[in-house]
């Protein structure tokens, strides 16, 4: 059976939810990378000087890119899925005989191009701070994409398992932004001492901005394989976990 009209509006609806929201969803991360890279690039990054033979502007701008795509990514899936079920609307997804992968992959599809819209959006702003040549287009591209499946398919899945609103905000406040800030963004982890390299290879995001700062400056501290590796392992582990849950119907049925 094709199933690609199902698909395609659930895509459609995603993408008009956060396009008709635009200035809560586009603006803010706009004017937050303006003031990252104004802070920290120019004010701080040039008492820094050079990070692994680039400029501390120029080092900190693939991790302020991905880390947007994965912020927004994540917000996008989650707040959009437990609005469903909150609205009840989610019985009406459940009772269309449209198997539970192009659910996952509707929601998870809309994630994916609102982190990468974001991420341009945050690219463009760079632009005006550093004068970056991409080093491996195709890196770049992948990179991003992928990362956006992982923390779209962690959204969803914290859509599914959360029991109020306050429940979706728990991760993104003490898991993602701490991960996020010890991933990398804004120094090297050579600087760092050894136990604290050692610690820090334990978190997946360090993997997935060096990468993607390889794949744009030429420049990381880590395997690019490797970072490969980990992010379709994780995106592997994150989907067998959410068509388990749908199929269960666990938080959707109660």
């Amino acid at each position: 059976m094709n199933y690609s009209i199902a698909l395609r509006t659930i895509i459609v609806k995603e993408i008009f939810r956060f396009v008709r929201i635009w200035p809560q969803t586009l603006l803010p991360p706009a004017i937050t990378t303006a003031l990252y890279f104004l802070i920290f690039g120019k004010l701080i990054g040039d008492r820094i000087g050079l990070v692994n033979g680039v400029s501390y502007m120029d080092y900190i701008v693939p991790g302020v890119i991905l880390m947007s795509v994965i912020s927004h990514s994540y917000a996008n899936v989650v707040s959009s899925f437990y609005s469903t079920k909150f609205q009840r609307n989610i019985e009406e997804i459940l009772v269309a005989p449209v198997p539970n992968w192009v659910i996952l992959a509707g929601y998870i599809s809309g994630g994916i191009i609102r982190g990468l819209l974001v991420g341009t959006v945050v690219a463009l702003i760079s632009m005006l701070f550093a004068d970056i040549v991409i080093n491996n287009v195709y890196i770049v591209l992948s990179i991003a994409i992928l990362t956006a499946t992982v923390f779209s398919l962690a959204g969803f899945i914290n859509a599914i398992l959360a029991e109020s609103f306050d429940d979706i905000s728990i991760i993104p406040n003490f898991v993602l932004t701490p991960l996020s800030y010890l991933g990398g963004v804004f120094y090297s982890v050579d600087m760092l001492p050894p136990l604290w390299q050692t610690l820090s290879k334990g978190n997946p995001i360090l993997y997935m901005i060096n990468a993607f700062r390889y794949g744009l400056i030429g420049v990381s501290d880590i395997n690019i394989e490797l970072a490969y590796l980990m992010t379709g392992g994780f995106i592997t582990f994150l989907t067998l976990i959410s068509l388990v849950l749908l199929y269960k119907g666990i938080g959707l049925k109660n």
